[in-house]
């Protein structure tokens, strides 16, 4: 997998932005929820990766990576990246941008990420 950083505010979402978009719950019973997403990577046939974001830790035995506040939590709360989900998105099921992650955040969480899937 090979990611990149491409925030463009063009209203598309780009790897290194923060959008929202449907997640299911893991339980894939056909229940989710709108969230934010950190997409990290635009595959070859339309789609993209990203990882979803939380304002808790609700798993201590999962990974996750501080990325602070930011305009994607309207309550300012500190958010977390979970690296152990990751989930394939259609651009077309974008709802909206919130924005893009700074450069060395997002590098952070995808170093993470290439390190715990062999990504390129």
């Amino acid at each position: 997998m090979r990611t990149e950083y491409a925030p463009d505010p063009d209203g598309e979402p780009d790897p290194g932005e923060i959008v929202w978009t449907w997640v299911p719950y893991e339980e894939n019973d056909g229940r989710g929820k709108d969230r934010p997403v950190l997409v990290v990577a635009r595959q070859a046939a339309g789609t993209l990766l990203a990882v979803q974001l939380t304002s808790k830790r609700h798993d201590a035995d999962r990974e996750w990576v501080p990325i602070g506040s930011g305009p994607w939590d309207a309550a300012g709360r500190e958010s977390w990246v979970d690296l152990d989900r990751v989930l394939r998105v259609h651009p077309r099921g974008m709802r909206r941008e919130a924005c893009a992650l700074d450069r060395p955040c997002f590098d952070r969480v995808v170093a993470r990420l290439r390190q715990r899937y062999g990504w390129t």
